[in-house]
């Protein structure tokens, strides 16, 4: 039992602890919510889990909030980039040929490291895009100095690392459905 006890006490830690730094989530709302106004879209991508992630969260805000978002995870996209460009370059080149200058770009890496993220967020920076980067694993690694925003989890656990992510980024979504219904209530009550 005192395995799960810690786990859970080392996710909730983790999780929490963006609420020492309360402007990155609100500066994270503002980003979102001005790409939906400039008729942007959120453009996610990571690697494994958190190409997973990428994918679940791009849905989720398409749908629940009707802002275009889109991942990079077809099979074929991946592998004919990667052949052509090299697996590092891959993901800055899907940039290049799918991101427009109003769109949000979100980098998730738990490392920090991954070399096809970097080079992304290299690509983010010279095409002028507004960077999100997820981060973790340690505190000086370079993606989390990349972003015009850099979310940090503090922990050396991949599966730690992955669902403090998923949480922050549907925490962001959940806050902007409940901002949306509010609105969509007040329009309504002032329309009486």
């Amino acid at each position: 039992m005192n395995f799960f006890k810690n786990y859970f006490e080392s996710l909730a830690k983790s999780i929490t602890s963006i609420q020492s730094d309360k402007k990155l989530l609100l500066n994270a709302l503002d980003l979102i919510q001005e790409t939906g106004v400039r008729n942007g879209k959120i453009i996610f991508a990571g690697n494994g889990g958190s190409a997973a992630m990428a994918s679940h969260v791009s849905v989720d805000f398409t749908k629940t909030l009707g802002l275009r978002s889109v991942n990079f995870n077809e099979a074929d996209l991946i592998t004919c980039f990667a052949n052509d460009f090299g697996y590092g370059h891959w993901l800055e080149k899907a940039l290049e040929f799918y991101a427009d200058p109003k769109d949000l770009v979100v980098l998730i890496s738990s490392s920090g490291r991954s070399g096809n993220i970097l080079n992304a967020a290299k690509k983010a920076k010279v095409m002028n895009l507004p960077l999100i980067t997820l981060s973790g694993f340690k505190a000086d690694n370079p993606l989390r100095k990349m972003g015009d925003l850099n979310f940090y989890a503090q922990s050396c656990s991949y599966n730690i690392v992955e669902m403090t992510h998923l949480a922050w980024l549907l925490s962001l979504l959940d806050k902007l459905i409940e901002e949306n219904h509010k609105n969509t209530k007040r329009t309504k009550n002032s329309q009486r």
